[in-house]
């Protein structure tokens, strides 16, 4: 006989599986004129890869200098400590 706590934390297990691959790939190029603002982003909601981590969703301090954004181009120089290229 199956075991429910077994079963329910299976499914539990496949469905994390599923949505942590899902995380783990670049964010789509917008359809507007944008460019990569680094510099700027939020914890978790950079767009792709950083040198430190590998892809969309993944950084781990706000405002890390080498995660980056899709911003509108020529939004990125408006924005506080934002950057068209990773900051050292």
């Amino acid at each position: 006989m199956i075991n429910t706590k077994t079963l329910i934390g299976t499914a539990f297990a496949a469905a994390a599986a599923l949505s942590t691959a899902a995380a783990q790939t670049p964010a789509e190029q917008p359809n507007f004129a944008f460019e990569k603002c680094y510099g700027v982003v939020k914890a978790g909601q950079n767009d792709c890869q950083t040198a430190t981590h590998s892809c969309a969703g993944t950084s781990t301090v706000d405002n890390q200098s080498d995660a980056w954004v899709y911003v509108p181009a020529g939004t990125c120089a408006k924005l506080a400590g934002g950057s068209n290229q990773p900051k050292a």
